[in-house]
């Protein structure tokens, strides 16, 4: 049975105006003035800002943390707006859920900069950590919606690149399709006030500028997935996104993935991101954080 506390966030979002002709400006000002709501970063977990890769980046580090791991988090936004800012309060938790320092990283954004600015990016973090001496075996690369998509496409492409991949990839609500191909992005429309299908198509215009949807490095619902690492993959049954997520764990598993694949029932898109307001999101960083201590734990 969902929670009062969920149900009551739900109306909530319901009761936004929906503002079809926004620009990215106005939504990206809109996600940021929603952060206080997600209340202050747990007490337990230190942050420190620092630059990786040339671009701004915050690292989350728990009491007790090992210092050989590390969780490399790219934030959710339709390749288009999030930040540091509005995803602060739910990295530190599931940096505190996993007891593993996570580093979230400030990739560039459309329509500024378009595909594949941000998978670029997202493959530099990744050097730059190995360079700093993590070794492979001891990073996992996370993310939530469209952060989700872009650690899919970083593995691929660091994979295609012959570099050492992470020993798992962790994957919040990915957007893995910006062909929009899934039928849930109609048929659960209904019941997922979270997201829209049409901001994920102004999304996807936004940052493919004209590119291939289908471009496995802009959706790696299409990729190859032979040589992954392991892969959680935790996801609503009442989103716009499930399909994304369905349609992703049989690719894999096709081809050879160990798939740690979790449907909630009636949950909606990144329902995690609200761990400091639902219960229901608390115990889905519970799952996260056992899974990642599970990855880092295996040398």
């Amino acid at each position: 049975m969902l929670s009062t506390a969920f149900n009551s966030l739900v109306s909530m979002m319901r009761a936004r105006p929906v503002v079809r002709d926004a620009t990215i400006a106005e939504l990206r000002d809109r996600f940021e003035r929603m952060t206080p709501l997600l209340g202050a970063p747990p007490s337990g977990v230190r942050i420190t800002q620092e630059i990786l890769a040339g671009r701004n980046a915050e690292r989350y580090t728990p009491v007790g943390a090992p210092n050989d791991a590390v969780v490399l988090f790219f934030h959710g936004g339709g390749y288009c707006i999030g930040s540091l800012n509005t995803h602060r309060s739910f990295v530190a938790r599931l940096a505190e859920a996993s007891g593993v320092t996570w580093i979230a990283f400030d990739y560039r954004l459309a329509p500024e900069h378009r595909f594949p600015g941000a998978v670029d990016d997202a493959m530099a973090a990744y050097r730059a950590l190995r360079r700093e001496g993590h070794t492979a075996k001891r990073i996992v690369i996370a993310g939530d919606s469209a952060g989700g998509g872009l650690t899919l496409a970083a593995i691929a492409a660091l994979r295609d690149s012959g570099d050492a991949l992470p020993v798992a990839g962790v994957c919040l609500s990915p957007w893995t399709d910006l062909a929009m191909a899934g039928a849930s992005i109609d048929s659960k429309a209904p019941e997922d006030p979270m997201l829209a299908p049409w901001e994920l198509h102004a999304f996807a215009r936004h940052y493919l500028n004209g590119a291939d949807a289908r471009n496995s490095l802009a959706s790696p619902l299409y990729a190859d997935y032979r040589g992954f690492p392991p892969l959680l993959i935790h996801v609503g049954d009442a989103e716009i996104l499930r399909d994304d997520s369905t349609r992703l764990a049989q690719r894999a598993r096709d081809a050879g993935v160990a798939v740690t694949f979790l449907l909630e029932a009636e949950l909606v898109h990144v329902w995690h991101f609200f761990a400091a307001l639902i219960p229901e999101g608390e115990d889905g960083l519970r799952k996260v954080g056992e899974y990642v201590r599970a990855k880092v734990g295996e040398r």
